[in-house]
């Protein structure tokens, strides 16, 4: 008995994973991918705005196609229920911080905080310089909003028709805009897409944040040099002016504007810079959000619980139970201001933890699909020819840049551009030695900004649409989507800043 136990532990154990890799042909590995591309693409001819479901139902259905592979290669449903598991459980905590964020962005909007931000940001305009400026304003408010889609339809629109006034170009006005805007996004802990690329690589947030600042920043120095060349000589310094304080005199109307409003971002930075943890970070600036809602804001407070009265919503007791109701109402399903200036009522406003929900269930999705493909092999059947060409760090990294701006192009979905390489190159990252933040900055470098520059890709349409400018006339002058990817190239392929695991 005793020989026999010896003999059966003495033999090779059988991993199922590895039998399903060694017997999957590529071809077979690429049918859910291709499955997926293909409903993306239709998805993207047929919906006006596809991630508002029908992405999210492709994502469903390519992971079922990939578990019926799986299963025709000896995985049970069990199997992939796991993988499931496993993937979103691994992203639970970014769908936390989006939920947070979702509070965060609109207590800060009734605050004044970001309000207060635009404000004085629009203060900086010099005629002589509006392509720079464009750039620094749109960056602001985009890092405040944590959004470069509502940046551009407000602020930019603005900013676009100041450029119109002022006869310069649209194209470079809206590649200086678009620039500003992504960079904000890009380093924004209150942007979906940074928390999404984070989550992807399994980085924290301002780890990854942290170590993006080592390529972004040079990329968005660059630009502003280049837009300071661009700048135009001669322009109606009056006109431009009267043309700019309009938003900014609509701000000061709505809003009690101070720099103690700053206050509450301070104390985040400030969280950040010791190291606390985001999620608690952001759950202190949400409620320090609240505060400042209360004490520096009562007439809008008021004003917005005087329009819940019209929901149901009950508006007895005094000041204190009215702003309890609106700050709590506020943060699960945002607020919306009237005003005469259509680009404030535009710009200040927030969806809350609501407005959260479809990327959460976006997130969801991708998880099963990554999840099903990670646990049969097939994710590693499809990035072997790739990882096995990449025969150097920078090889790697050149790769999973290449993978993301194809899934922009054929995806036409910058989230998807984030979500499948990251799943792809996640286990080569480790394999390799790197560090996660390697990866989820790679993501963001790539994925992120090239996604504009695709006409057909839901944010190259949409920001067409908005400013009035085809993306061939300005997807030239966004030199800071054009350079980030080049920029994390050559870090790459120097070994500059890449991170390695630690023993």
């Amino acid at each position: 008995m005793m020989a026999r136990n010896s003999l059966i532990e003495s033999e090779p154990t059988r991993d199922p994973l590895v039998l399903a890799e060694s017997a999957m042909p590529f071809a077979l590995a690429t049918v859910p991918l291709l499955v997926l591309v293909g409903l993306l693409v239709l998805n993207f001819v047929l919906f006006d705005d596809a991630t508002g479901g029908a992405n999210q139902i492709a994502l469903l259905l390519s992971a079922s196609v990939a578990g019926l592979l799986a299963r025709a290669f000896g995985f049970s449903f069990s199997d992939s229920i796991a993988g499931i598991t496993h993937s979103i459980q691994a992203a639970i905590p970014a769908i936390l911080i989006l939920l947070v964020i979702g509070a965060l962005s609109a207590t800060w909007m009734l605050s004044g905080i970001v309000p207060a931000m635009i404000y004085y940001g629009l203060m900086i305009l010099d005629p002589a310089y509006f392509l720079v400026a464009s750039v620094v304003i749109s960056a602001v408010v985009s890092l405040a909003t944590g959004s470069s889609w509502s940046t551009i339809a407000t602020v930019g629109v603005a900013l676009i028709g100041i450029a119109n006034v002022l006869d310069i170009s649209a194209a470079m006005s809206a590649g200086a805009i678009i620039s500003g805007a992504y960079f904000g996004d890009k380093i924004s802990p209150l942007s979906d897409t940074t928390n999404l690329a984070a989550a992807m690589a399994g980085t924290p947030i301002f780890t990854h944040i942290r170590h993006m600042l080592w390529t972004t920043v040079p990329s968005i120095a660059i630009t502003l040099l280049l837009f300071t060349f661009l700048s135009p000589e001669d322009t109606d310094a009056t006109l431009y002016v009267d043309q700019a304080s309009g938003l900014s005199q609509a701000l000061a109307q709505k809003f009690v504007l101070t720099p103690w409003l700053f206050l509450v971002p301070l104390a985040v930075l400030l969280m950040v810079a010791l190291k606390v943890n985001a999620l608690v970070s952001l759950i202190v600036g949400t409620l320090l959000g609240g505060v400042f809602a209360f004490l520096f804001q009562p007439e809008l407070v008021q004003e917005i619980a005087l329009s819940q009265s019209t929901q149901n919503v009950s508006t007895g007791g005094g000041y204190l139970a009215q702003a309890y109701r609106t700050l709590m109402t506020t943060m699960g399903n945002g607020f919306s201001i009237n005003s005469d200036n259509p680009a404030l009522t535009d710009l200040i406003g927030s969806s809350g933890m609501a407005g959260m929900l479809n990327t959460v269930w976006l997130i969801i999705a991708a998880m099963c699909f990554g999840g099903v493909m990670e646990a049969s092999g097939m994710l590693r059947v499809l990035t072997r020819p790739l990882i096995a060409a990449a025969k150097s760090e920078g090889g790697l990294i050149g790769a999973t840049v290449g993978t993301c701006c194809f899934f922009n192009v054929t995806a036409s979905d910058q989230y998807l551009a984030i979500v499948v390489p990251g799943r792809m190159f996640g286990q080569a990252y480790r394999e390799r030695g790197l560090a996660p933040e390697n990866l989820s900055r790679t993501l963001e470098d790539s994925a992120t900004v090239t996604s504009v520059l695709v006409p057909w890709n839901t944010c190259g349409a949409t920001q067409a649409a908005v400013l009035g400018v085809s993306v061939y006339a300005f997807a030239f002058y966004c030199f800071f989507n054009l350079i980030s990817p080049l920029m994390t190239l050559l870090f790459a392929y120097t070994g500059f800043t890449i991170k390695r695991h630690r023993q």
